[in-house]
């Protein structure tokens, strides 16, 4: 393996030259010796073969091949700083990865608002957000695979903190029998129309989300599957307010009408699998999920 010619320091050398405007203000804002500085760059010329800088008068210009190798040399000693940074992070216990379970009836943008404010401060901690749904996302708090989870009901055993309330619309395209109806008085008149209904994303699945006493019943991934579906005239469904308001304000979807079942609510909450062992990281963007929910955490 070919050793390299040049130091990352002295790449960081002729960055301050050039950024300071010469060989003098560098030296100053570096603390060290004109002479030095002269040296360590005329020395890097040498073992390069060719001229990074040229000085007129008392500042220091680049030449066109050194504009080049420049901003190469930014790249690699930023890579260094970022390398640097990571190992004293993780040697804080900075967690390097967090895993965020959602289910998929919590507003998305309420998420991100919170991972916004939570980029400027992550030290480089990549997050992966996991799309689930019921059971799913029990199995993922229950075998400790996500750092912070987002559901409806917490399995037993597991403390939660409240975030806020979804709310349900049933749905479907305006020129649906269903939409005819003024008012629907018995649920047995639903289930003569094909549903859609939200996969459950558990291993040993058994709740999808929706009423389930339809005799005819799509099941998709999503509730954006689900409104394609809708968009085609194709059956009815029970979706969160929230991914349905636009298409209702500009009735490309209405409201179904149901005794007793105008809507449906559930609570949704926060749940952090394993406290014991949380990290900074985890107890950051916890507490800014939570903010964005005016919840503030006694600690």
């Amino acid at each position: 393996m070919s050793r390299a010619k040049s130091t990352l320091e002295q790449w960081r050398i002729v960055q301050a030259v050039v950024d300071f405007g010469g060989y003098a203000q560098a030296a100053e804002k570096l603390n060290r010796s004109q002479s030095s500085l002269n040296h360590a760059v005329s020395k890097l010329q040498q073992q390069l073969g060719i001229n990074l800088l040229e000085v007129k008068g008392r500042k220091a210009y680049l030449t066109e091949q050194g504009e080049v190798l420049l901003r190469r040399s930014r790249h690699l000693t930023q890579s260094v700083e970022e390398l640097e940074q990571l190992a004293s992070n993780l040697g804080q216990g900075w967690e390097p990865n967090l895993t965020i379970a959602r289910e998929i009836v919590y507003p998305m943008d309420k998420l991100v608002e919170a991972l916004t404010a939570f980029l400027p401060e992550s030290r480089g901690t990549r997050v992966t957000i996991i799309d689930s749904v019921i059971s799913g996302t029990h199995d993922l708090i229950r075998n400790n695979l996500v750092d912070i989870a987002i559901c409806a009901t917490p399995p037993k055993g597991h403390i939660s903190e409240t975030l806020c309330e979804s709310s349900f619309e049933l749905v479907c395209h305006p020129e649906h029998p269903l939409a005819q109806l003024e008012l629907i008085e018995d649920d047995k008149q639903l289930a003569q129309y094909l549903q859609i209904v939200i996969k459950d994303t558990g291993v040993n699945a058994s709740n999808d989300i929706g009423w389930l006493k339809a005799e005819q019943r799509w099941t998709v991934s999503n509730f954006h599957e689900a409104k394609i579906i809708l968009s085609r005239n194709i059956g009815f469904c029970w979706i969160p307010s929230f991914l349905v308001e636009q298409e209702i304000a500009n009735k490309q979807l209405i409201r179904i009408h149901l005794r007793g079942s105008y809507q449906r609510k559930i609570m949704l909450n926060l749940v952090v699998p394993n406290r014991n062992q949380q990290g900074p990281a985890c107890k950051l963007l916890e507490n800014l999920i939570l903010a964005r929910h005016n919840v503030t955490l006694n600690v």
